[in-house]
């Protein structure tokens, strides 16, 4: 099936997105693993699977629009060199991802394509999901203090 071709624009800029925090999510998870923060290796590894199973289904979507996937993209990627950081810089990614799925989702129900418009609005609310995990981690952090959260990551 022939897709609109601005459709497929915007699902090919969210699957650089994804592509992206992909490749975020993974090194924040290898460098906690290396701190010895097994819980949060696990956290950030979890949030990397989810991403890569969204770039699954964008794929898939834009492969039935009759479009080319563009995988060989990747946006800007932002490493915190501590574990707050990582939570700010994740924070912003999911912030632009939700702004992003939102606008997309809008966009296919304008192009009247309501099943791609389905898939985006799954996936929002797996970002919808990522974000609010992100703040309860930010949360615990400002009331534990760093030290003593840091404490409860690691491995057992």
């Amino acid at each position: 099936m022939k897709g609109n071709p601005k459709l497929i624009e915007t699902l090919n800029a969210l699957l650089a997105d994804e592509l992206t925090a992909i490749n975020q999510y993974i090194v924040h998870a290898e460098m906690c693993d290396n701190w010895g923060y097994g819980k949060l290796h696990e956290h950030f590894e979890k949030r990397a699977i989810d991403e890569m199973k969204h770039t699954a289904m964008l794929i898939a979507r834009i492969l039935f629009l009759e479009g080319t996937p563009i995988v060989s993209k990747l946006n800007p990627i932002h490493i915190g060199s501590d574990v707050p950081k990582m939570f700010q810089y994740d924070h912003e990614a999911e912030e632009g991802a939700i702004a992003a799925y939102n606008a997309a989702i809008k966009l296919a129900g304008d192009a009247k394509d309501y099943a791609t418009r389905e898939i985006l609005e799954k996936i929002l609310n797996d970002e919808d999901a990522h974000i609010d995990a992100i703040e309860e981690n930010q949360d615990q952090i400002g009331h534990m203090t760093i030290g003593l959260y840091l404490t409860t990551k690691v491995d057992a």
